[in-house]
């Protein structure tokens, strides 16, 4: 008996800066080249799929995809403020679609992290007319590419925009404060309304939803001060994101983002613990624990949105550690799923091994390696073979052996 729905949507995704390469006119390329900033190195070329897009999309569909998310780089669409490139448009039509003639449902981000430089130098998501600006940007990219946008995501990750960038220092533009970054998420939400209402007004067959990503929070300590600094966390990173999507403009799906289980201390100068021992860490440390991909679901049901995981996956060179990872979030999905959960699709992050954000290169998600040695040759994983029989049936067990849903 398949796990899975015969018109489960299966696929990987990209991010436009973290694959396509020169992208030079946003506030990350200035970010990664800035002095005494988070990044380790520059993205430079990507995996160079501003070239071989088709190529790569062909790849994704022989390895059994039949879904596939990416984004719009928001600097080469409007290069300066009101002026849009017709070249570009002309160019993200051209991928939209081979990626349609490669049998690949689109899940189009229009946001995923980057900012135009002009947008970012006149204060990004601080700017008075921020999400003016952004809804003008929005109702352009539907206008001219919604008939090639099935799916629509309007933010990446607004919490982490928020989190990393304003409090942590940890992206671009690297500001740590502790008021701003809530200022920011609040501004996130009515972008995310915004884009909701620039979408349906020009292209009203596609489904716009917002990717959030979502972190299992628990205290470091049972304490009560640990308790109230978690609930607290818990509000701001997912709660106001969660509870905001009320009313006509909060969008017709929603996707989940889950990696790991994330502890927090107020006693921590970054507000979060490192994992308790006993715990499997990724290349960025973070804790693998898959029956939080099952409550993170749950949870996110609440708001009465069919769902889709639009990011989970594993940063190691070890494969075989990716393999456990995806069989063991999947057995998860799956319980989630039989337990009432509304959940269409899984999206696997990455499609292949690319740019990092400030950790660069080094960490490697994907199930497809590329060789920048060797004019960026393309490597399925076995993980990739896997997770295409998966695709194919709809049973966890043609992973490549037998598994149960994950425990806690």
């Amino acid at each position: 008996m398949s796990e899975f729905p015969a018109d489960f949507l299966w696929g990987a995704a990209t991010a436009a800066h973290q694959v396509e390469g020169g992208n030079v006119n946003n506030d990350w390329w200035d970010f990664e080249h800035a002095p005494g900033t988070a990044a380790r190195e520059s993205s430079g070329d990507g995996i160079d799929h501003f070239h071989r897009y088709a190529e790569d999309f062909a790849l994704l569909a022989s390895l059994g995809h039949n879904a596939h998310r990416l984004s719009l780089e928001w600097s080469r669409i409007e290069p300066a403020p009101g002026e849009f490139s017709r070249a570009a448009i002309a160019h993200y039509r051209r991928v939209l679609t081979a990626l349609a003639d490669a049998g690949l449902t689109a899940f189009v981000t229009l946001h995923h992290f980057t900012l135009p430089r002009w947008f970012a130098a006149r204060g990004g998501w601080l700017a008075p007319d921020a999400v003016a600006v952004f809804g003008r940007y929005c109702a352009r990219a539907a206008a001219e590419l919604g008939d090639l946008m099935p799916y629509v995501c309007t933010v990446n990750e607004p919490q982490m925009v928020a989190l990393h960038g304003y409090l942590e220092g940890y992206h671009a533009p690297g500001i740590t404060n502790p008021i701003l970054w809530k200022r920011v998420g609040r501004v996130l939400l009515d972008a995310h309304r915004a884009a909701v209402r620039a979408v349906r007004d020009r292209s009203p067959a596609s489904q716009v939803g917002l990717a959030v990503q979502l972190p299992l929070l628990a205290p470091l300590r049972n304490d009560e001060a640990c308790w109230a600094f978690h609930g607290h966390l818990r509000h701001e990173i997912v709660d106001r994101y969660l509870d905001g999507l009320v009313g006509p403009d909060r969008g017709d799906w929603l996707g989940v983002q889950y990696y790991r289980k994330q502890w927090v201390d107020p006693a921590s100068p970054t507000v979060f613990a490192a994992p308790p021992d006993g715990y499997r860490l990724t290349q960025m440390g973070w804790a693998v624990h898959p029956d939080g991909l099952r409550q993170v679901l749950h949870r996110a049901a609440a708001t009465g949105l069919p769902l889709v995981v639009t990011e989970n996956g594993i940063a190691t060179g070890d494969d075989s550690e990716r393999l456990d990872y995806l069989k063991s979030h999947l057995a998860a999905l799956a319980l989630a799923i039989n337990e009432g959960v509304d959940v269409r699709g899984y999206l696997h992050w990455s499609a292949f091994d690319n740019f990092e954000w400030s950790e660069g290169y080094a960490p490697t998600f994907g199930l497809i390696a590329v060789d920048h040695d060797k004019d960026f040759a393309r490597i399925p994983k076995p993980s990739a073979y896997a997770f295409a029989a998966v695709a194919a049936t709809g049973r966890l067990d043609c992973a490549g052996r037998a598994i149960t849903p994950a425990g806690t």
